[in-house]
């Protein structure tokens, strides 16, 4: 089956065929480090990850660039309140961003910070005033938005106030709209020195020159918020496009929609951002990741943490089915007569995995794939591991692999060496017996006990009639 995306370009649904197959180059706008990272970042970072992953899932081969921009106004800003180095607020918030990026389990092949790339900056520029593109003024480089004919493309922006953008004095600007490339140091401010004077670049440059110099000039897919294609988006394609000639220079723009906070989009105005580091106070990485995963990346989520314990218990049960279909897959000497019943819980299997990755082929929509892992996870439960048949445990476990390969949240589960397993699973149930014994005594206070303990180790115990099981969770 073909892979379809919207692309934001042309506000259609369109086949994917990437420029140089079976490469894909991906770019995703990362953070300004001035602050923690929360949530919303979270949405973005969570949804190319998981839209990378599929493709190398359908046999594609992938580079992934995500930015780091560690010099800004935010950031000086922060550093003046504060009394430190713009240096240390930015090793601060990058270091809180690459664990973020760890604990979500979000791979990035290149993770380049603005300060690092500074003089292909002046290099790029410098090319866009002898190309007529730009000019300088005050000592601030300004990009030409006439001269680009096809500006407001990617927004559908109209000339004029729509394209107003103020991010510099306006007595220094040609026309309003406008936008700066290079940055005129203030009094006290970092810079750099250039062929205009002393200053630093502008945000819409960083991105042009970092995402080109780790991928080239043709890039397949680039990605950010949906708050980013006006101006960011539109600009870099301007300054992009006008620098190299190239059209398109990215062939599919793809956008991650809002999440918002009691249906407010989240701000510090209204005091309402969620710090990462707070969420995972209370919850782990993997169980935030498979909520974001299993929505639509260009819908809007409505974040809560009523929400968020709704996919801790999909996640728990998700986890404690695989952890059961593993044991049950490593029986020894288990023969048995393949029935009829069993060819239609294999089918189904199939019909399962089939359905999640026809779900993600139709633009990554995680909202539509969910459906069919709670289905594999049910007829796991239902029919195989009361089957105890390590045949259908293996092939549902296939199913379960293939899907973590997007899901990544199972990671810990599918790589835990067989011997390490083996050793702790037999020390588990050697607790379990001792726990038995005293329930059989009637001591149930410290089978109660135990059970408190194992549970704080992440390993769930169920009692039934016909005795106790357990799982990791």
């Amino acid at each position: 089956m073909v892979i379809k995306v919207y692309n934001t370009l042309t506000h259609k649904m369109e086949v994917f065929e990437p420029f140089n197959p079976p490469i894909i180059r991906l770019y995703v706008c990362g953070p300004t480090v001035y602050d923690y990272t929360h949530v919303g970042h979270a949405r973005t970072y969570v949804a190319f990850d998981a839209i990378k992953r599929f493709l190398k899932l359908k046999g594609f081969e992938t580079v992934h660039a995500q930015n780091i921009t560690d010099i800004d106004d935010k950031i000086i800003d922060r550093a003046n309140k504060e009394g430190v180095s713009w240096r240390d607020i930015a090793e601060i918030y990058t270091n809180d961003y690459l664990e973020a990026l760890e604990k979500l389990r979000i791979e990035v092949d290149f993770s380049p910070k603005a300060t690092q790339h500074v003089d292909e900056m002046i290099d790029f520029i410098s090319k866009l005033i002898e190309a007529g593109f730009a000019y300088e003024s005050h000592g601030s480089v300004y990009f030409n938005v006439d001269k680009f004919l096809e500006y407001g493309k990617l927004s559908r922006r109209t000339k004029g106030e729509e394209w107003r953008q103020e991010e510099q004095f306006m007595r220094e600007k040609r026309k309003p709209y406008d936008f700066v490339l290079w940055k005129k140091a203030k009094p006290g401010e970092p810079y750099w020195e250039s062929p205009w004077g002393p200053g630093r670049p502008g945000w819409h440059i960083e991105c042009s020159v970092m995402s080109c110099f780790y991928l080239g000039t043709k890039i397949d897919i680039h990605g950010g918020g949906t708050d980013l294609i006006f101006p960011h988006h539109e600009n870099e394609i301007a300054q992009s496009e006008a620098r190299y000639g190239v059209k398109p220079w990215v062939k599919y723009w793809l956008h991650t929609g809002f999440l918002t906070i009691k249906g407010e989009k989240m701000s510090k105005s209204l005091g309402n951002i969620i710090p990462l580091k707070d969420v995972f106070k209370e919850h782990k990485p993997e169980v935030l990741r498979l909520m974001l995963v299993l929505t639509h990346y260009r819908s809007t989520i409505d974040f809560s943490y009523e929400l968020l314990e709704q996919y801790e218990r999909i996640y728990d049960r998700l986890r404690s089915c695989v952890d059961l279909l593993i044991r049950i897959a490593h029986k020894e000497n288990l023969n048995f007569k393949i029935s009829n019943q069993d060819l239609k819980i294999a089918e189904r299997i199939d019909e399962f995995l089939l359905g999640f990755i026809k779900s993600m082929e139709d633009d990554f929509n995680g909202a539509k794939a969910a459906p069919y892992l709670h289905d594999l996870i049910s007829i796991s439960y239902t029919s195989i591991i009361p089957s105890g048949k390590a045949e259908l445990a293996l092939r549902a476990l296939n199913a379960f692999k293939r899907m973590n390969q997007v899901l990544a949240v199972l990671d810990d589960v599918f790589h835990t060496k067989g011997f390490e397993r083996e050793f702790v699973d037999k020390l588990v149930k050697i607790v379990i017996d001792v726990r038995h014994m005293h329930r059989a005594r009637g001591d149930y206070e410290v089978a109660d006990k135990i059970r408190e303990l194992l549970a704080s180790l992440g390993i769930k115990v169920m009692d039934s009639k016909d005795g106790s099981t357990w799982s990791y969770v």
